[in-house]
């Protein structure tokens, strides 16, 4: 119990990398293709 209290880092971790970036890069994609389906289908984008 006190190595939870003496702990200095405590709770946070500071890291300056995102935590999933291979993730977050898929589902940027993802969502992305989304856009352009809806897109089409409303006829903003005409192929």
């Amino acid at each position: 119990m006190t190595t939870q209290i003496n702990d200095p880092k405590g709770a946070t971790v500071n890291t300056s990398t995102a935590p999933y970036p291979f993730r977050t890069i898929v589902s940027l994609i993802l969502l992305a293709g989304n856009f352009l389906v809806a897109a089409i289908y409303f006829h903003v984008i005409n192929p």
